[in-house]
């Protein structure tokens, strides 16, 4: 029987993975059963188990990064002045890619493709 999604996707911490995993591993429960009372996808914890098996407790780790850098300073009111010159630097780097490829940027961050 699958899972009704009540909530978005979750993120997991490395350690309460590693609690569900031993659960399975050390306690001896199935996968299925620490899955349903742990409401999780039951194919989720199998692969967190093989994981752990083949590659050690590392493999268990959240290698997402957050989405968009830029949004990290754009939505802050105030910010550090180095946050203040690391933003200035992404905005830059990212036009600079831009005029490589042919684009111009406009005053208010708008794009429109330069012809020669």
């Amino acid at each position: 029987m699958t899972r009704i999604r009540k909530e978005p996707n979750r993120n997991w911490s490395k350690d309460e993975k590693l609690r569900m995993v031993n659960r399975v591993i050390n306690d001896g429960q199935s996968a299925r059963q620490v899955a349903k009372e742990e409401d999780i996808s039951a194919g989720l914890l199998r692969t967190w188990v093989k994981k752990y098996l083949t590659l050690g407790e590392e493999s268990l780790t959240n290698k997402r990064k957050p989405g968009n850098p830029l949004m990290r300073y754009s939505m802050r009111k105030s910010l550090t002045r180095e946050e203040q010159l690391e933003f200035e630097n992404m905005k830059l780097r990212i036009e600079n890619e831009l005029l490589k490829k042919g684009y111009l940027m406009k005053g208010d961050g708008s794009i429109v493709k330069f012809t020669k």
